[in-house]
């Protein structure tokens, strides 16, 4: 996934928004407020974070389901080798399918940043699909999709869920933001929800990707880059680990899956390996050493480059069998033209990372791919799976934001028909049927007519349960 463009909010606006809120009375039309002229525009609501959150304001009538803002703003994947993400988060549908694509998470603040609702893009979801066979159902490998990096990506997973006909996705996937060390060492109340979902069963699985440097996305030269490596490497960020590790235990998920410095074989994160190999090598295992000291962690550590030789072979980033319990790789359809036997047989590429885990015992994971240069990809997207099912990783998560996605991107209809059909149904237990999911319903995802969305800030959004928009014609209602 690529840097977004970001949009800091201070939670001066949102205690402010909230007084304004809090004025707004019921009146007779229903989702309108009298004389403020409030509507609610829409968004199921994402669960709640056990971090202490403000009080909730008056309530407001829904129009339609709502888009809670998350804290924090994490630092997302490299441009290098992965597409370019959307610049704004998306609404979900109210329904069990998106019409629009969910941003990926970029570093700034810990501050909310607002969700944005564009207008869907008109591309067809999927009416059905068909049932999978009783063998695809049967024992099948944990997985799941990045859907947003906050509380609003933990309520789609349900939903998402539903649209595949009841499949069990069994991991969450999210990442830190990359733009400071105290955003790297677990935000208060970031963290939180995605810690309570994780314990509300036992067979699921955190995966959390987590940057080595901060300002990790702002372009850092080479030069730097080998500076700071070797500081790391002579332990000058260790405390910022072992906070992390400590939040992690604390908040009861010792066992998260941590996907440390990925994609380091490429040009574009400060945590990159390329101009010092050796030191991001002792980097690394200084890291993995300070979070294992904590007392009561389980952590596994994901070794996760992008497919191919990128800026240099991923191979000699690779800091050693003590330091990795899991060999990833970012898989996306590119570049343009290429075949997906060809992504399979190139030097670093899929075979060689089969190979590679096998040859250091370690189980291998796919924590990023999906669609890319080659478009709406329907053979990527059968190919890739086959892939998957055949060599089994610990798990997969698609990025399902546009260009990438399936569910939440509406602009790759026969790929989605493809992921919907080959995933409906899938559970762990052997034997299950598998189900034909139902129709999806597409509800439109705008504002009532003359009526203006109003930025109130997340925290108040979060609590109503969604945005608010202004009547421009409330002073013709009547009381």
């Amino acid at each position: 996934m690529a840097p977004q463009q970001r949009r800091a909010r201070s939670r001066r606006l949102a205690v402010i928004a909230a007084t304004v809120a809090a004025s707004a009375v019921l009146a007779s039309g229903p989702g309108f407020a009298a004389g403020a002229g409030v509507v609610r525009v829409a968004d199921p609501p994402a669960p709640t974070p056990t971090a202490p959150t403000p009080a909730a304001p008056a309530a407001v009538v829904p129009a339609v389901p709502a888009v809670p803002a998350v804290p924090a703003v994490p630092s997302a994947p490299a441009l290098s080798t992965t597409p370019a993400a959307p610049s704004a988060a998306v609404t979900p549908a109210q329904s069990p399918a998106p019409t629009g694509e969910s941003a990926a998470p970029t570093g700034e603040s810990v501050t909310p940043t607002p969700s944005v609702t564009p207008t869907p893009s008109g591309a067809p979801t999927p009416s059905g699909a068909p049932t999978p066979s009783g063998a695809a159902a049967q024992s099948v490998p944990a997985f799941g999709a990045y859907l947003d990096y906050g509380a609003l990506g933990v309520a789609r997973i349900a939903e998402l869920s539903e649209w595949l006909g009841g499949s069990k996705l069994r991991v969450g996937h999210t990442y830190l933001p990359g733009d400071s060390w105290h955003n790297i060492e677990g935000p208060p109340g970031f963290l939180d929800v995605w810690a309570d979902w994780r314990l509300e069963q036992d067979d699921r699985m955190l995966v959390l990707n987590v940057p080595m440097m901060e300002r990790n996305e702002e372009g850092v030269s080479d030069a730097e880059v080998r500076g700071l490596l070797r500081q790391g490497a002579a332990g000058e960020f260790d405390h910022h680990f072992r906070a992390l590790a400590q939040r992690l235990v604390a908040l009861k998920v010792p066992d998260t899956v941590i996907v440390l410095g990925w994609e380091m074989n490429g040009i574009t994160y400060t945590h990159r390996c390329g101009p010092d190999p050796e030191a991001w090598k002792k980097y690394w295992n200084r890291i993995v050493s300070t979070m294992r000291s904590v007392p009561g962690q389980k952590f596994r550590f994901d070794f996760t480059p992008s497919r191919g030789k990128d800026a240099v072979p991923w191979t000699e980033c690779y800091p050693g069998d003590d330091t990795v319990d899991i060999l990833g790789m970012d898989s996306y359809d590119q570049p343009t033209g290429l075949s997906f036997d060809e992504q399979v047989k190139e030097p670093y590429g899929l075979q060689a990372h089969v190979d590679f885990a096998k040859a250091h015992g370690k189980p291998i994971s796919y924590p990023e791919w999906g669609l890319f240069r080659n478009g709406d990809n329907a053979e990527y997207m059968r190919r890739m799976i086959a892939w998957m099912d055949e060599h089994r990783p610990l798990y997969n998560t698609l990025t399902d934001y546009c260009p990438h996605g399936v569910w939440q991107c509406r602009q790759n209809p026969r790929s989605s028909e493809v992921y919907r059909s080959l995933l409906s149904g899938r559970v762990d237990e052997p034997g299950t049927p598998p189900t034909t999911p139902a129709p999806s319903q597409e509800p439109s995802g705008e504002p009532p007519a003359n009526c203006t969305p109003m930025d109130l800030g997340d925290w108040v959004e979060y609590w109503l349960g969604g945005k608010l928009c202004f009547r421009l014609d409330w002073w013709s209602k009547s009381g």
